[in-house]
């Protein structure tokens, strides 16, 4: 693996923000700039790595395709589509390769999970290099390999991997690997398949190849036709909703937080956590940015995960609904660290699982049934079996809202009594209201009133400190939070109250550092961990959104412009910002982008 990791010009790793993604609906691979598959997991997005160099330079596995003299790259998305372009300018030519896995075409083949990468020499002619080398298992699996003419079959007891490639492969120990020249107009072709029972090696000649490129490009135009966005910023809101559609899982309708796993928020902190989960708050809030555009299949889609693998009868310790479940549905989700992998530089632990699926997050209640009430708004009503799930979820948070719970950051460092959590509770009931008084559903309103208003009264005493001008972290203290900015987009409150204008004030002197947003100072509110962390992006899209509702169209228009400048080169964002503006954590993370589609969305309205 040595070999591969010196392939890039010296540097082990490439950063977070220099990767494209792509995917089936089912995982997805991370390609660096550099041309490499730096993370792929296999058969799903939970599924061990396959591919997990970001994470160990020399353990974790890659699959290396580049020019093999000195070379200058860029990338983009072959237009309004997932298919990645990584170009190669050389003395002697441009080439490029082009990078996807194609989506559809029947059960068989989405079994086979097939990645291609199609290598084309566009003007003069390039030495190219390859180098395939799987470590299976999160690297933790030994396999064999066995050469035959153009397919190469990488081997474990659990999977097995076939590669097949239009030039000559040659055996490496584990690896294979290979040197072709290519000139003008000429094209090579490398395709990797899941393989096994009914799935059986094949080949993958250019004109399959050309052919399965232009059906994947055809799927994703015809999908991202149907939305309705066309205002300004539409390159970025398009690029948010590709790609927050490669993060469904189309089997089930799950939506992940990130497809990745322990890409540090901030290098050499322990910050490191696996995001390839379904959180439920996560996920209700794509629905919300989903419908906005006009994508109601997606919706539809995650309301039936909710109905089959949500149920308000699992009567767990932490409530009726967990945090976050698996793709499948799955509510054990045990949190282990990959000990032998050293983490993306040097960044350990790597960690597998997430213990916070047992946490208590009240807000989580909020969050599901304000989307499945815009959903009864915006694409179809809801059944009855549905509606009774609500009343029980609801009848639940009536009982249980005015407890503390550790919060909607997942703090390790005790439960509070946090103002996001009531403010969502509040959501919760409040939204129902709305649903039972529209369509005239049964509900125990008079007490489901007195709840709500009650939530109301004791936020607004309990959650706002004279002292600071502000509405805080948690009751009874004084630690600024930017979740709060959410209580003017949930309606909560009128967005020019004075106390809210107040509050903006105050969290825009402390927690906001040109147009970026801190969600909360670690050293005033201990959160358990050790470390500083960057700048949130979800909430500094939140922040955009508070200052268009409050009026403040300039200020939210220049804010949200900067934010667009702290993107990767394809419009990419992971979870937060660090001091000098790279990419940190999770990448790319969901949360951040359905958050940058609501910001363009409503200051979009605001313009006029």
């Amino acid at each position: 693996m040595g070999g591969a990791a010196q392939d890039r010009g010296g540097r082990r790793y490439v950063p977070i923000a220099e990767h494209g993604l792509i995917g089936d609906l089912r995982s997805v691979a991370l390609v660096g700039t550099d041309g490499t598959i730096d993370w792929y997991c296999c058969p799903a997005f939970d599924g061990p790595s396959v591919f997990a160099s970001i994470l160990d330079a020399e353990r974790g596995g890659c699959f290396a395709l580049a020019a093999s003299v000195p070379a200058r790259t860029k990338q983009f998305y072959f237009p309004d589509t997932n298919v990645l372009i990584t170009r190669f300018f050389t003395e002697d030519g441009v080439g490029e390769v082009q990078d996807f896995m194609p989506v559809g075409g029947g059960a068989a083949e989405a079994e086979r999970h097939r990645l291609i990468r199609r290598v084309v020499c566009v003007r003069g002619s390039i030495p190219f290099r390859t180098r395939v080398a799987p470590r299976f298992d999160y690297g933790s699996v030994p396999h064999t390999v066995r050469l035959s003419g153009d397919t190469a079959v990488f081997e474990t007891e659990g999977m097995t991997l076939a590669l097949t490639a239009t030039v000559p492969l040659e055996a490496d120990g584990p690896d294979v690997r290979g040197d072709f020249k290519l000139t003008e107009g000429e094209t090579a072709v490398f395709a990797l398949d899941k393989v096994g029972g009914a799935v059986t090696p094949r080949r993958c000649a250019r004109t399959e190849a050309e052919e399965q490129f232009a059906a994947t490009v055809a799927y994703w135009r015809r999908w991202l036709s149907a939305s309705r966005y066309k205002g300004r910023w539409r390159e970025m809101v398009h690029r948010s909703a590709l790609t927050l559609k490669l993060l469904t899982y189309a089997p089930t309708g799950a939506i992940v937080a990130a497809p990745t796993t322990s890409l540090p928020e901030e290098l050499g902190g322990e910050r490191n956590w696996d995001y390839r989960y379904v959180w439920v708050r996560d996920a209700a809030f794509c629905v919300y940015a989903l419908l906005r555009l006009g994508f109601t299949g997606e919706a539809e889609a995650f309301m039936d995960f909710v109905t089959r693998h949500i149920s308000p009868g699992d009567g767990k310790v932490s409530g009726p609904l967990q945090i976050m479940y698996g793709i499948d549905g799955r509510t054990e989700l045990p949190e282990r660290t990959l000990d032998h992998l050293e983490g993306h530089h040097g960044s350990a632990p790597v960690r597998v699982g997430n213990a916070a699926a047992d946490q208590l997050q009240l807000d989580i209640y909020g969050a599901l049934i304000d989307s499945i009430y815009l959903y009864d708004k915006w694409a179809k009503p809801i059944s009855s079996g549905h509606w009774d799930d609500v009343c029980a979820l609801v009848d639940w948070v009536c009982a249980h809202w005015d407890q503390p719970d550790e919060g909607i950051w997942e703090t390790r460092g005790g439960r509070r009594n946090f103002l996001y959590s009531r403010l969502m509770c509040w959501v919760a009931i409040e939204r129902a209201i709305r649903m039972a008084n529209r369509r005239g559903l049964p509900a125990d309103l008079p007490r489901w009133r007195e709840c709500r208003d009650t939530i109301y009264r004791r936020i607004m005493s309990r959650g706002w400190s004279e002292e600071r001008g502000a509405f805080v972290q948690h009751e009874d203290g004084d630690v600024l939070d930017a979740a709060v900015l959410m209580m003017p987009l949930t309606k909560f409150i009128a967005p020019t109250d004075p106390k809210w204008l107040s509050t903006l004030d105050v969290l825009t002197e402390e927690l906001v550092s040109d147009s970026l947003v801190y969600r909360y100072d670690p050293r005033s509110s201990p959160d358990g961990l050790r470390g500083d962390e960057g700048t949130f992006s979800i909430c500094s899209f939140w922040y955009v959104e508070a200052m268009v509702h409050a009026g403040r169209i300039d200020e939210a228009r220049l804010a949200f412009e900067k934010m667009l400048t702290y993107a990767n080169h394809l419009g990419l964002y992971a979870e937060e910002i660090s001091h000098t503006g790279e990419q940190q954590g999770n990448f790319p993370q969901a949360f951040t982008h359905l958050a940058l589609i609501s910001a363009a969305f409503n200051l979009d309205r605001a313009l006029g």
